[in-house]
C-alpha cells in the first residue's frame, strides 16, 4: 500500500494549455498551442486553477512575420466570402443565360434610342448649317459684311454640332461599357450556371 501511495504522490497532472488566440477565439490544448506562440498561455490543473503562465515563444521579427501572414489569411478569407456573396447575388439576378441576354438586350436598347435621338439631332444641326451657308455666300468675297446675328447663329451651329459629336461619342463608349460588363459577368456565370442550383428563389405559390 506504501509503494502505491508513494507512486500516486509522484503521478504529475496531464499538461492543459489555455489562450485566447489574435482573433478571439478560445483555444485549449495538452500541448503548447502554436496559435498562441505570440501571447501567453495559461498552464491549468484539472481543476482549471492556473499552475503557471507560459510566454511567447517568438521574437519581435517572428511575431511581426506571423501577424502579417494571419493579416493576410484573414483579408483572403474576407475576399472569398465577398467573391461568393457577388456570385449568389449574380445567380439570383439571373438564374440563366436567357435572363442575362434578356438585360443586356435591354440596357443595349435603351442607349438606341437615345443614339437615334443624338443622330437625329445632328442630322437636323446638319440642315440648319446647310441653309446658314447658303446665306453666308452671299458675303463670301467679303465675310466681314455678313449680318451679325447671322454669324452668330454660324458659330453657335458649330459649337452644337461639335457637342453633339462628343455626345455621341459618350454613348458609343458607354454602350462598349455596358458589353464589357455583361461579358465579365457572362464569363462568371457560366461555370456557375453549370451547377446545381443552390439558390433558393421566391415561392411563386402555395400548394392547395
Amino acid at each position: 500500500m506504501g509503494v502505491l501511495g508513494d507512486g500516486r504522490a509522484q503521478t504529475q497532472p496531464p499538461n492543459i494549455y489555455s489562450c485566447t488566440d489574435g482573433q478571439g477565439r478560445p483555444r485549449t490544448s495538452d500541448r503548447p498551442i502554436a496559435e498562441c506562440a505570440d501571447r501567453e498561455q495559461r498552464l491549468l490543473n484539472p481543476s482549471g486553477t492556473v499552475r503557471a503562465t507560459v510566454g511567447p515563444t517568438l521574437s519581435v521579427q517572428e511575431r511581426a512575420a506571423l501577424e502579417q501572414r494571419r493579416r493576410q489569411e484573414v483579408e483572403v478569407q474576407a475576399r472569398q466570402a465577398e467573391e461568393k456573396q457577388r456570385e449568389r447575388a449574380l445567380l439570383l439576378r439571373y438564374p440563366n443565360q436567357a435572363a442575362h441576354d434578356k438585360e443586356r438586350a435591354e440596357a443595349l436598347a435603351q442607349i438606341a434610342l437615345v443614339r437615334q435621338a443624338a443622330d437625329n439631332r445632328m442630322a437636323e444641326l446638319v440642315r440648319q448649317r446647310e441653309a446658314l451657308q447658303a446665306e453666308l455666300e452671299f458675303y463670301q468675297k467679303n465675310p466681314a459684311k455678313a449680318p451679325l446675328a447671322l454669324r452668330r447663329q454660324a458659330d453657335e451651329n458649330t459649337r452644337n454640332q461639335a457637342a453633339q459629336k462628343r455626345f455621341m461619342a459618350e454613348q458609343d463608349a458607354e454602350r462598349g461599357r455596358v458589353n464589357a460588363r455583361f461579358d465579365a459577368e457572362q464569363a462568371r456565370l457560366r461555370p456557375l450556371w453549370g451547377q446545381p442550383s443552390s439558390v433558393e428563389m421566391p415561392a411563386t405559390g402555395q400548394a392547395r
